[in-house]
């Protein structure tokens, strides 16, 4: 057997360091903190953002920018893939129809559908919002679009 063979590698299992254990262990009375001062106390790391009292970074830096949030609009979104699940009973696919057969779960502030997937018949589908790519699918398989 050679030294490069014993396992584990010599030095890879290193035992916790046990602080505050009687001063036979090496790290007692002070348990590792040194003599006073701030990081000696309880308590006493500060924060990642602690700049020592100075106000830190994040609080000087001017905080800018637009947030259309108490006006965005949430919309249910499908993909025309997900519409063939229903495709054969309905001509016209309407919000309320996606609602009924559980394609959909909320309709939240409208209908929006999406591009990915492909439709297998021509369908009328009535909704809020459409994507440019599921406008050119719909339209190219000889389907119609109503915005409500």
């Amino acid at each position: 057997m050679k030294i490069n063979q014993l396992k584990p590698a010599p030095g890879s299992k290193k035992r916790p360091k046990r602080v505050g254990r009687g001063l036979g262990s090496g790290h007692g009375r002070y348990a590792t903190k040194g003599l006073k001062g701030q990081k000696a106390r309880s308590g006493g790391a500060k924060g990642p953002g602690f700049e020592g009292g100075q106000m830190p970074l994040q609080r000087r830096v001017p905080k800018r920018g637009f947030s259309n949030f108490p006006f965005k609009k949430e919309y249910a979104v499908v993909n025309l893939g997900d519409l063939n699940k229903i495709i054969d009973e309905v001509d016209v696919i309407t919000p309320e129809i996606l609602l009924q057969k559980g394609i959909i779960k909320k309709l939240k502030d409208g209908l929006k559908i999406l591009g990915d997937g492909e439709l297998k018949k021509p369908v009328t589908i009535k909704a809020h919002a459409l994507s440019k790519t599921a406008l050119q699918k719909i339209e190219s398989i000889g389907g119609k679009v109503e915005v409500i």
